[in-house]
């Protein structure tokens, strides 16, 4: 009996060791997608502008290194080039931090309520407040909807 276990273990490691090395475990702290030190007036502001300059809207999405859902959302777009390049073409990023460390509660304050986050609000090229949105409404189980987001982006993009 003990023989065979040897046996079995000798066979199969390499294969367990294998998928322990290539699992895709994310480090929490690793997330480091929005930057408490960020002048968030001076990025939205810069975001506007190449807004305007591109025919593009801006997407501002607010949350922080320490949300689940934030990280989520980075994952998302990740792992659906599709949305991140239909997102990419009709709008310009940029991310506020709200932590501990700067809420940014004036900049963010000058958009709307914000309940939880990410939040997204969408902007225009002149930098007018066109859409909130409440990112709940687009999560699906553990995620986000592929479907929600794709309409939601297509909804907001600028009109050719």
């Amino acid at each position: 009996m003990l023989r065979r276990f040897l046996i079995a273990l000798f066979l199969f490691a390499p294969l367990l060791l294998h998928s322990q090395a290539t699992a895709t475990h994310k480090d929490p702290t690793s997330f480091h997608a929005y930057d408490p030190a960020r002048d968030a007036a001076q990025d939205i502001q810069q975001a506007v502008a190449e807004a305007g300059r591109t025919h593009r809207r801006v997407l501002m999405e607010i949350g922080g290194n320490w949300c689940s859902w934030c990280r989520y959302f980075e994952e998302f777009y990740a792992n659906h080039p599709d949305l991140r390049e239909l997102r990419d073409k009709n709008y310009v990023l940029v991310r506020v931090n709200f932590s501990e460390e700067n809420k940014n509660e004036a900049v963010i304050g000058k958009y709307g309520k914000v309940t939880g986050y990410p939040h997204i609000f969408v902007l225009d090229g002149d930098g007018k407040l066109l859409h909130s949105e409440d990112t709940s409404e687009l999560e699906q189980g553990r995620g986000y909807s592929e479907t929600a987001m794709k309409t939601f982006l297509e909804k907001w993009a600028p009109r050719t």
